[in-house]
């Protein structure tokens, strides 16, 4: 398991990625889905590069890598029970640990900072923190702009911030509490620097020790202030807090202590790089070209422990070369007491910098893995794993152990619901619900194989997909049976699969009021998983797919695209961010949007999935003599899909909904191979709500619905007529 993105890991998933290890399953644990590279943030601040420039992608890396993405925030460590905890997520499990999470802004002892400060690190949150800044700056003339921290990182985001926001009458402060900037680096280029910060117009308060910071203000420890507009905060980095807690040898300052093979000092299976480990053997400073070589050493001694092998020590440089941005296209070169300047160093270091972003982005044809085995066997247990793979059972025999399933489920489930009568205090044949009086059962199934490589992810997806059947209909759920497939491998692996699965699922169910009251688990060659559910409507409010009108306005809850994103991300070619806010709709439940529907009179409701928009409205429509009218250009699509399809990446299922939907829509004006038509036979995956609704409240249901958090939802056509012969659906643009 790696906890955080940083320099050194995403050498290890290069690496790994390139040269995969059977038995071995690697798991990414990270808050961000780009992990930015500190060399160029001064030059992004400055405007020299854009966002993806100095950003790599970790869902691209990480499938690359074969590894699990868990986007989540690491809250603590348990070395002993070899458990990494998580803010939004069950603990998880692991064999080997690496840690390389970077570091956080070091304000102890300075109150107000946390609070009124602009946090440098970690820089993975950086990026939207200056662009709330950056167009305060634009918006207001003659701020005061202030950065705390005299060494290189402060110096360079000074001077870059002095370039970018020059002409707005801006006035630029950087306090150190030194006796003058860069002390560790050579009399040469702290003196080549202070000319540049003097001809930038920065006034430099030397020997300022920040005590205290205020709303627009610092104070040393003297009482002297300085007021300011803007304040960011780039001193020397402070460990990750859970470090200290976690058990684990740490320095004085809390970063874990490493030996001469990046190993931890007291446990043999955690090992740390980066900012956030300090070597025993070789202490060096805080930068990212000491984390840069450790990915090499790092990901060979993971690979070398993996296999019960000897580890190999490794010896950082003792000097290395700075090459320090001054805002415009110039940099001083340093080395030692060494140092240049000139137009011709800011190209050297922008030709290293893109090399070295370069190996991420254009990353190489993978070679042809090897059988993926369950991760946490030696070469002994991987080889007998092998032997078992193809001595697995089918049928009843493949099902899941007893005991597995128990521990699991043990932990999941209260009783709550008074109509489940039998199905949750003790295992039954079957589950047992009532249904009130004056109610219907409504009842659904669906499921599919995994789309994400995280379990506890993946069961939340399913759950809400599964339950859209029940709110498209105006049912509320009452019970779900789980229908779960897991890859083979040793008990505790494929507990910690299920509990991970089951965990994000249930979660989900039982914020729609529903209860998981059993199901059936059993192994199989991929992780997949599905659901019976059960829900409970008022008869005369049910709703349906017949029962569109014209007149009528039709309402997308959801915007479309994750058949073709998730198939870019299989080939490597979807931006994490895409696939982020594909994450982000998926787990969006539509139940507040069935219930709006409800309020302003739908007349027609379905939910949209695996046969894409074009094709639910076709049932919709069916054979009555109503049609519709779509406008393409309003169907609402997630960031990248058009994109993806425009590039001839498409689902599998893409083709024949293709064939399907067009032979029941006229195109008028606009080509069957826009993007934007072939974005309506794309199949979703816990896609939105499409319903009828009156026209004269659509207006009304559209400005409830982004109060409710759905903001793209949209107005997508109207229903009409159907002249005799005509087919059921005009797309128009």
């Amino acid at each position: 398991m790696l906890v955080g993105g940083g320099h050194s890991h995403v050498a290890v998933l290069r690496r790994f990625g390139m040269r995969p290890l059977a038995g071995v399953r690697l798991t990414l644990v990270s808050p961000d889905i780009h992990t930015p590279y500190s060399g160029m943030l001064p030059g992004f601040v400055a405007g020299h590069y854009g966002f993806d420039d100095i950003h790599i992608d970790l869902a691209r890396l990480a499938r690359f890598a074969g590894a699990r993405l868990f986007l989540d925030e690491v809250t603590g460590i348990d070395p002993d029970a070899r458990l990494v905890r998580c803010a939004g997520r069950p603990a998880v499990p692991y064999d080997l640990l690496s840690v390389n999470a970077g570091s956080t802004p070091n304000t102890a002892g300075v109150a107000g900072a946390a609070e009124h400060a602009v946090p440098v690190k970690p820089i993975a949150g950086f990026a939207s923190r200056w662009a709330a800044l950056l167009e305060r700056a634009r918006a207001h003339a003659g701020l005061r702009i202030g950065v705390v921290g005299g060494g290189a990182g402060g110096v360079e985001l000074m001077l870059a911030l002095a370039h970018r926001l020059r002409g707005g009458g801006h006035a630029f402060d950087l306090v150190t509490r030194d006796s003058e900037v860069l002390t560790g680096h050579g009399s040469g280029a702290a003196r080549r620097l202070r000319r540049r910060l003097e001809a930038a117009g920065v006034c430099v308060h030397t020997g300022f020790r920040v005590a205290e910071v205020g709303p627009g203000s610092l104070r040393d420890g003297s009482g002297a202030s300085l007021a300011l507009d803007e304040i960011l905060w780039a001193t020397e980095a402070a460990a990750p807090p859970w470090l200290r807690d976690s058990g684990l040898a740490v320095d004085a300052q809390g970063f874990l202590r490493v030996d001469d093979c990046l190993r931890s000092t007291s446990h043999g299976t955690v090992f740390g790089a980066g900012d956030a480990a300090a070597s025993v053997t070789h202490p060096r400073p805080k930068s990212g070209v000491f984390a840069v070589r450790q990915g090499r050493p790092l990901a060979r001694n993971l690979r070398r422990a993996a296999l019960g092998r000897g580890l190999r020590p490794f010896a950082p440089q003792r000097r290395f070369l700075s090459l320090i941005s001054t805002g415009p296209r110039h940099a001083v070169a340093a080395r030692g007491g060494w140092s240049l300047e000139g137009r011709w160093a800011w190209r050297w270091k922008d030709r290293i910098d893109r090399r070295f972003m370069r190996r991420f982005d254009d990353l190489p044809a993978m070679a042809e893995a090897p059988v993926r085995l369950p991760a946490g066997l030696d070469g002994a247990e991987a080889v007998e794993a092998a032997r078992a793979a193809s001595m697995r059972c089918g049928g009843c025999g493949a099902k899941v152990a007893a005991a597995v399933v128990e521990r699991v489920l043990a932990g999941l489930n209260g009783k709550r619901r008074a109509d489940v009568v039998i199905g949750l205090d003790r295992p039954d044949d079957a589950a047992v619900v009532a249904v009130p009086p004056g109610m219907v059962l409504v009842q659904s199934v669906d499921g599919f194989r995994a789309l994400v490589d995280d379990p506890y992810l993946f069961g939340k997806i399913a759950a809400h997909h599964c339950l859209n059947d029940i709110y498209a209909m105006g049912a509320e759920p009452q019970t779900a049976q789980a229908i779960a497939t897991v890859p083979f491998g040793p008990d505790r692996k494929v507990e910690d699969t299920l509990r991970q699965l089951l965990t994000g699922a249930g979660e989900v169910l039982r914020e729609a009021g529903a209860e998981l009251v059993g199901g059936h688990s059993g192994e199989g060659a991929e992780l997949a998983l599905g659901f019976a559910v059960n829900g409970l409507a008022d008869r005369a409010r049910l709703l349906r797919k017949s029962g569109l009108r014209p007149g009528q306005r039709l309402i997308l809850t959801k915007a479309l695209g994750t058949g073709a994103l998730f198939a870019a991300h299989m080939r490597g070619r979807a931006r994490g961010r895409w696939i982020a806010g594909a994450l982000a709709s998926m787990l969006t439940s539509n139940r507040a949007a069935a219930a709006c529907f409800l309020r302003h009179g739908a007349g027609a409701c379905t939910d949209v999935t695996g046969f894409g928009l074009a094709g639910h409205l076709a049932e919709m429509l069916g054979p009555e003599e109503i049609g519709a009218v779509l406008e393409a250009g309003a169907v609402p699509a997630l960031a990248g899909a058009r994109e993806s399809l425009a590039a001839g990446i498409e689902s599998s299922l893409q083709a024949g909904n293709a064939a399907r939907g067009r032979a029941a829509a006229d195109l008028d004006g606009i080509d069957a191979d826009d993007p934007r038509v072939r974005l309506l036979f794309d199949p979703q995956t816990a896609g939105g709500l499409l319903a009828g609704v009156p026209a004269e409240r659509s207006e009304a249901c559209l400005a409830e619905l982004r109060a409710l958090g759905y903001g793209d939802c949209a107005a997508i056509g109207s229903v009409t007529p159907r002249p005799p012969g005509a087919r059921p659906m005009s797309v128009r643009p």
